[in-house]
């Protein structure tokens, strides 16, 4: 079997992603219109969800993680962060979680609704759904179990047990209530299933729910004002909308290398966790001009005794 060539186009897509497809539509698209088949995603949206959707192509596909990651470190900016805008029906629950799916169970939450307040659902959320929290992934995540992932089993009608795993939400604001409309803004970390807080909120106020009209507003510091409207992407100007790799890490702290950190990235060395302390917090991404050669992180070596950081991602010099 011949050997792929190697990518030849490398950089950073922003799509606000309509309605309607998939991710995975949206990067074979960018494949077909770049020529390139190196492409992939930091993170699918819902193929009824919009909104962004950040797209490596090439080099900057090894880059993909640290996509989410927000400067600071604060309560008020996570470390690590995804935005959401939706809206919670109350009293209909779905297959899906969300608009899409059949419906499962109504619920006549016409009391509940009446005595409701936007303080009274704050309150409710700031204390069950807010901060570190275990929630179950839905069956139509793209969440691989066994190799398969869950919406691929959920659509040949099985369903297995999932394990609830640790996210955190940073914050739950609810903004207004109209009927049995809660409309939301959701700041987490990435693995928080809105649909999946939409569903609890639902139960926690004694009935059932579901999501819609869901709205990724945000990843790390990429934001709506970032991204290019998909259809308006054609083969002669997507190169206009590609940024530069080095934007995958504009949130990390920066280091521009000496002899000695341009030594540990050729080879992959290990290099004391001191030498980066007046950077800025890890992890560190070492950039010359307009490359990025590499992005440490921190590494323990009880041998040494001191703090370790090692080469996470190495790309060199193109």
């Amino acid at each position: 079997m011949a050997r792929r060539k190697p990518a030849s186009v490398h950089g950073l897509l922003a799509i606000d992603k309509p309605a309607g497809i998939t991710s995975h539509d949206v990067v074979d698209r960018v494949r077909r219109l770049l020529y390139e088949r190196k492409v992939g995603h930091s993170g699918t949206l819902d193929p009824d969800a919009t909104g962004v959707l950040l797209l490596g192509v090439g080099d900057a596909t090894r880059l993909l993680r640290y996509l989410d990651v927000v400067p600071g470190g604060t309560v008020e900016s996570p470390v690590t962060s995804k935005v959401y805008t939706a809206e919670v029906v109350l009293g209909t629950e779905t297959s899906t979680l969300d608009a899409s799916g059949e419906v499962t169970a109504t619920h006549d939450m016409s009391e509940v609704v009446a005595g409701l307040t936007i303080e009274s659902i704050q309150s409710l959320v700031d204390a069950r759904l807010s901060g570190p929290i275990m929630q179950v992934p839905p069956m139509v995540s793209a969440l691989k179990i066994d190799g398969k992932r869950l919406h691929e089993l959920a659509r040949e009608g099985i369903e297995v047990e999932r394990e609830a795993r640790p996210v955190t939400v940073h914050r739950f604001e609810v903004r207004s209530i109209a009927v049995n409309i809660v409309r939301v803004r959701v700041v987490c970390s990435s693995g928080t299933y809105i649909r999946t807080l939409a569903a609890d909120l639902g139960h926690l106020l004694g009935g059932g729910a579901h999501v819609r009209d869901l709205r990724r507003v945000a990843v790390g510091s990429f934001d709506e004002a970032d991204c290019a409207p998909l259809d308006a992407l054609t083969e002669g100007n997507i190169g206009a909308s590609l940024r530069p790799v080095s934007d995958c890490v504009r949130a990390l702290s920066h280091v521009a290398p000496d002899d000695a950190i341009r030594a540990a990235v050729k080879v992959g060395r290990v290099l004391p966790e001191s030498m980066f302390d007046s950077a800025g917090p890890a992890p560190w991404a070492v950039v010359d001009g307009a490359d990025v050669l590499a992005v440490f992180e921190p590494f323990s070596n009880h041998k040494v005794g001191e703090g370790m950081a090692r080469p996470a991602i190495v790309l060199g010099q193109r």
